[in-house]
C-alpha cells in the first residue's frame, strides 16, 4: 500500500456511508455548475475528517456518468492529508470475480482476499 493513500477499507466504508446518507437525505445537497441547466440542489456531499484525512465524498457528475447512468453508483472520494488534494471512485463492478461488489478504481489489487 502506498503510505500517501488512505487504506482501501477505509474509501470503501466512506464510500457505504455516504451512499446511505445520500438515499436517506440527512446530507447537504449542492447544485453543480456542470451538467445542470435548471440548477437544482441535487447532489449529495459528505465532509469529514478520519485519522489524518479530510474527505470530500459525492457522485460522480462527469459526462459519462450521466450518459451511461451512474450518477448514484460511482462516487467520488476526494482526500487530503496536508500534502495535496487527491481522488479516486468507487463503483460496483460489473465483470470478473468482483462482479456486483464495490471497488476503488485502480486498486482492485489491494482488495482483501475477504473482498472477493
Amino acid at each position: 500500500m502506498d503510505a500517501s493513500l488512505p487504506p482501501v477499507d477505509l474509501i470503501l466504508k466512506l464510500d457505504a456511508e455516504y451512499r446511505s446518507r445520500a438515499a436517506a437525505g440527512t446530507l447537504k445537497r449542492i447544485a453543480p455548475k456542470k451538467l445542470n441547466p435548471e440548477g437544482k440542489a441535487w447532489l449529495p456531499v459528505m465532509n469529514t475528517t478520519r485519522e489524518r484525512w479530510r474527505f470530500t465524498v459525492l457522485f460522480s457528475n462527469t459526462q459519462r456518468a450521466h450518459d451511461l447512468g451512474k450518477t448514484t453508483d460511482w462516487v467520488v472520494v476526494y482526500f487530503d492529508d496536508g500534502h495535496g488534494e487527491q481522488k479516486c471512485t468507487v463503483v460496483t463492478e460489473h465483470q470478473g470475480p468482483r462482479a456486483g461488489k464495490r471497488v476503488v478504481r485502480g486498486r482492485e489489487g489491494e482488495m482483501r482476499e475477504s473482498d472477493d
